[in-house]
């Protein structure tokens, strides 16, 4: 049907039928503000994925015998109202079909349809946000459908939203963030152990839908992003949540998202490829 997202090779090859997750390009950028780019956030997360090793150390497994199939792009680019109409379509097909749904983009709009077929398929789940912006506007440049609104639109299906690595926020925002629920990057860092960890997984239910924009890592492990923010968390930090929240939740879904190519800098579109693949590994082991 499509080709294997990890590998290029016959042995690597799985069709849509006999996976167990399906990965959903959405290569939409038409809402972001400042560096554009995010529309090629896909194909080079896929390019860089060709070039992994897909033997995982940390779990002692190989995550692509359970089959990992890359179905077409979501293509819907006249408004963020439409894309998120087609995402909601796309991934309502592949819960139907019982395959664990990754959507790689784009920009972090691209999530609302997610949230939505999320929504239909679970009568209750929590949201995880992995960012470093609130994105809780409840509309931007006369758009509610906006990249800054995102959670806003989250928080419209669940109230159960929990955001990480918080480190920028505009002021209008703040009457939609619920400081219970909000972990902002410089008490993560002060805090200096992983108590927060536990505390985040607290607040959720059992059942967890993760979006990770790719701008919650600091600038220095991930530059290529279209608003980098300084002082974001570092790599292992968000293994280390994931892996934690694999264990005590059921993870029903996964979004990364933000990735702004960089053709002089390659390392950024790796990390992106190996994230999904590392957390994959603990979703599936």
């Amino acid at each position: 049907m499509d080709k294997l997202l990890y590998g290029d090779f016959e042995e690597k090859y799985t069709d849509y039928e006999s996976a167990a997750i399906a990965i959903l390009p959405v290569p939409y950028d038409g809402t972001s503000t400042w560096i554009k780019g995010a529309d090629k956030g896909p194909q080079a997360l896929l390019e860089a994925s060709f070039n992994m090793e897909f033997y995982d150390i940390e779990t002692d497994s190989e995550v692509f015998r359970r089959g990992i199939a890359t179905l077409a792009p979501a293509t819907e680019a006249s408004s963020p109202e439409a894309m998120a109409d087609e995402v909601e379509r796309r991934m309502n097909a592949i819960l139907d079909d019982k395959k664990f749904p990754v959507l790689i983009g784009g920009e972090h709009s691209v999530s609302v349809g997610a949230f939505r077929a999320m929504a239909k398929h679970y009568p209750a789940f929590s949201i995880l946000q992995l960012d470093a912006h609130s994105d809780m506007r409840d509309e931007y440049e006369g758009s509610p459908y906006n990249h800054a609104c995102v959670m806003a639109r989250g928080k419209d299906l669940t109230s159960s939203v929990v955001q990480v690595g918080i480190r920028s926020s505009a002021i209008e925002e703040k009457h939609n963030i619920d400081p219970t629920r909000i972990f902002y990057a410089h008490e993560i860092k002060e805090t200096n152990n992983t108590t927060w960890m536990y505390e985040v997984s607290q607040k959720l239910l059992d059942d967890v839908y993760v979006t990770i924009d790719l701008d919650v890592l600091d600038p220095a492990y991930m530059p290529s992003t279209g608003t980098p923010e300084p002082d974001g968390l570092a790599y292992r930090d968000i293994l280390t949540l994931l892996k934690l929240i694999n264990e005590r939740h059921n993870i029903i879904g996964l979004d990364v998202v933000e990735l702004c190519p960089n053709s002089n800098n390659k390392a950024p579109d790796f990390l992106a490829a190996k994230l999904i693949y590392q957390f994959l590994s603990y979703k599936f082991k």
